[in-house]
């Protein structure tokens, strides 16, 4: 059969090696510059960063700003056009070819934990950038306007994407931040304007959907050898301040069986939260992560313990179930220690399962490109299950490598943020077809 000149000349371009082989009518798939986002991601991480290797650049602190100018300039040289809504939150947009049609989100946050790793957050904030990079090299509009969001203080609760389904209070803008900073003082340290809150707010169904990638951050993909995770749900998280009162007293004049101990009461306290937690099959997971004993001298007896207590689980009802057995197991403990229990809840986020139809769509695009999946659930709280709350989410998980997160020694490799990247592309793509 013969060819014609076009295929002549390009089979001896390719003899010359003056292009790629590839097969006539197997075009590659469109691809992310890997380099490029690995390269943004390491420039990201010298922002913020710390002796031990990670980041501590936790929410309005002055490390937090420089890095969301860096990603802000990085939004820009993609096209996008970049707004900083009064949350705080950075929006990148670019119109669809259809712009009556609601709009597809994706983002992250940047924003770590206190001596936090480079990864959390930051894979899928840069490579939601660099997706929308790559269809603005290639001349590709999408039918639905896109929007890039870098939400703000993810790590502190939530709080930009909270503000953006209408759920942050005016009680919780006065609570003190990592920082140091009230979060109402944060979001005008960082260019937004908490007097004007009501004008972030988004209504369910004025977004087409939002997808977010992010690192597993526990160790399943990585031990099973899976490229992808493809996530059913995100757990929900409730966050209680338990304060235990008992009576302050010299430590070598008072006899043991006298003392009203809070910390005594603490310890019991803790222990019965890890009784009662795997006292019940499943995967939920109760933790008391921060303590505080006062007055905190050697030679006093503490009279008060302010200490955290935090339930996650994909079953909202189970989180209940499960705070009633230890609310009664502290009663019966104030009781025989003579101290006196106090419970503030200080934020819930309900559990968000994800889109099936986004799943199937995830599932395919990893197919395609020759990646391997599994489905699983999410232990760790994201942005997008606030996202729920307006449209189908769907998110896209990549390999932590050793189940490390909120380290220094967090760690995922370039080839996993690629492909994790390519997927999100693609699933993009499938996705503003079919919405």
């Amino acid at each position: 059969m013969p060819i014609n000149r076009r295929e002549f000349n390009h089979g001896l371009a390719l003899s010359l090696g003056l292009l790629p082989f590839q097969r006539f009518g197997t075009p590659e798939p469109l691809s992310v510059n890997d380099q490029r986002l690995y390269g943004h991601l390491l420039s990201l991480a010298s922002i913020g960063k710390n002796p031990e290797g990670g980041v501590s650049r936790v929410a309005y602190s002055d490390a937090d700003k420089l890095g969301r100018k860096f990603v802000l300039i990085q939004m820009k040289s993609a096209s996008l056009d970049v707004t900083i809504d009064a949350a705080g939150n950075l929006i990148g947009r670019r119109n669809g070819s259809d712009n009556q049609l609601k709009p597809l989100l994706m983002g992250s946050h940047i924003d770590s934990v206190p001596e936090g790793g480079n990864y959390d957050g930051v894979v899928g904030s840069l490579s939601a950038i660099e997706v929308a990079r790559t269809l603005a090299e290639n001349n590709i509009t999408l039918r639905h306007p896109l929007e890039v969001v870098i939400f703000q203080n993810e790590e502190g609760g939530l709080i930009g994407s909270r503000a953006m389904d209408g759920e942050l209070t005016e009680k919780e803008l006065d609570l003190v931040s990592r920082s140091g900073k009230t979060i109402r003082e944060g979001i005008k340290f960082i260019g937004g304007d908490p007097d004007k809150l009501n004008e972030v707010r988004r209504q369910k169904g004025d977004i087409a959907a939002y997808l977010e990638l992010h690192i597993e951050q526990g160790g399943t993909l990585d031990s099973e050898k899976i490229n992808i995770g493809i996530v059913e749900g995100i757990v929900g998280i409730n966050w209680w301040d338990v304060t235990i009162e008992g009576f302050a007293n010299h430590a070598g004049t008072t006899a043991m069986n006298n003392r009203q101990d809070a910390l005594l009461a603490a310890a019991k306290f803790i222990e019965a939260v890890n009784r009662v937690v795997t006292s019940v099959p499943g995967r939920q997971v109760g933790t008391v992560g921060r303590i505080n004993a006062f007055p905190g001298a050697p030679n006093v007896i503490p009279g008060k313990v302010v200490l955290s207590l935090e339930l996650r689980d994909l079953d909202a009802a189970k989180i209940n179930l499960l705070y009633g057995k230890i609310y009664a197991e502290a009663q019966a403990i104030a009781k025989t220690s003579r101290t006196k229990f106090d419970f503030k809840e200080i934020n819930v986020n309900i559990p968000a399962p994800t889109d099936p139809r986004i799943r199937s769509l995830i599932a395919e695009a990893a197919r395609e490109l020759g990646l391997s999946t599994k489905s699983m659930p999410s232990g760790a709280g994201h942005d997008a299950q606030d996202m729920a709350r307006l449209g189908p989410v769907g998110m896209i998980f990549v390999p932590s490598v050793g189940g490390i997160s909120h380290s220094p020694k967090e760690f995922t490799r370039p080839s996993d943020i690629a492909n994790g990247a390519n997927v999100l592309l693609h699933a993009l793509l499938k996705l503003d077809k079919s919405a």
